[in-house]
């Protein structure tokens, strides 16, 4: 999972690039929209609560699949209206977005270690979402992960990029 752990990092470095002009736009204004609702509406606050929670929660959620051995799907994950997910968010919204990068790149190694440490036995091991049915820790580790903060990078970029704009 040597790749997967690579653009894990590179998304990481990513955020932390835009450190400076996440800094430069403060104070940003919360968003009334942070929740289960269109996450294009978030703004910078919103959308790095959301990387620095998500980092954290399915982390430990593949930790329990891989733990679970193999020998049956595992219950692991929730979805978008959870309320220990939104009150999460909704904390961490409130603080600066460098102690949010910072959150981040905190966070990103430990994923990226675990990512790459996984064996393909480990990658194999499916677990069952209640909404998404069975997955495999592979396939997990695509979505919630690598492919996931990628979209949030160029999520982050295209709100610098309106926010110069305007």
């Amino acid at each position: 999972m040597h790749d997967e752990a690579a653009r894990i990092q590179a998304a990481g470095a990513a955020i932390e690039d835009l450190r400076d002009p996440l800094e430069a736009g403060e104070p940003w204004p919360l968003s009334a929209v942070w929740g289960t609702e269109d996450e294009a509406q978030w703004g910078p606050r919103e959308v790095l609560a959301h990387v620095a929670e998500m980092l954290s929660y399915w982390h430990g959620e593949l930790t329990r699949v891989v733990a679970g051995g193999g020998s049956a799907p595992v219950p692991f994950g929730r979805v978008a209206s959870d309320p220990s997910r939104l009150a999460r968010i909704d904390e961490l919204r409130r603080r600066p977005a460098g102690d949010l990068v910072d959150e981040i790149g905190g966070r990103v190694p430990e994923v990226a270690a675990f990512v790459d440490r996984l064996t393909p036995d480990e990658a194999d091991r499916v677990g069952r979402h209640q909404t998404r049915g069975e997955l495999t820790v592979s396939d997990s580790v695509q979505r919630f992960f690598a492919s996931h903060l990628e979209e949030h990078v160029a999520q982050l970029r295209d709100i610098l990029t309106a926010q110069s704009v305007s």
